[in-house]
């Protein structure tokens, strides 16, 4: 029904830059918050940041500053573009598109994207 696809991660030095995209298709609601989570090994999946279909955005406490989090409605594509990069951010970064449908959401992802920063 709904196919993510990521690219763009990468290895990166610390205080490095790289911009991840997440282009959506399928069927897609009006109403829907796309957005990018990480997993790091032992750790929780956790949201990094997110962006409504009205522009809201959300922002895990450790990345404001660093990342920014957009989308091009029409090409149904979120980007996150990673500032100043710490080792700490290293993970999976998966792409999530959250639809809602008449108050009920559902989620999907796309396939995962590994980024590492290390020197």
């Amino acid at each position: 029904q709904v196919r993510l696809v990521a690219s763009g991660g990468g290895l990166v030095q610390p205080g490095g830059s790289l911009r991840l995209s997440c282009a959506a298709s399928g069927i897609i609601s009006s109403i829907n918050t796309m957005g990018w989570y990480r997993q790091a090994p032992g750790k929780q999946r956790e949201l990094v940041a997110a962006i409504t279909n009205a522009g809201l955005t959300n922002y895990e406490d450790s990345v404001k500053g660093r990342f920014t989090i957009s989308r091009d409605n029409a090409k149904n594509t979120v980007y996150l573009q990673m500032n100043s990069l710490k080792p700490e951010d290293t993970a999976v970064y998966y792409c999530n598109l959250r639809n809602n449908w008449y108050g009920n959401n559902r989620d999907y992802w796309g396939q995962g994207t590994q980024v590492t920063v290390s020197s």
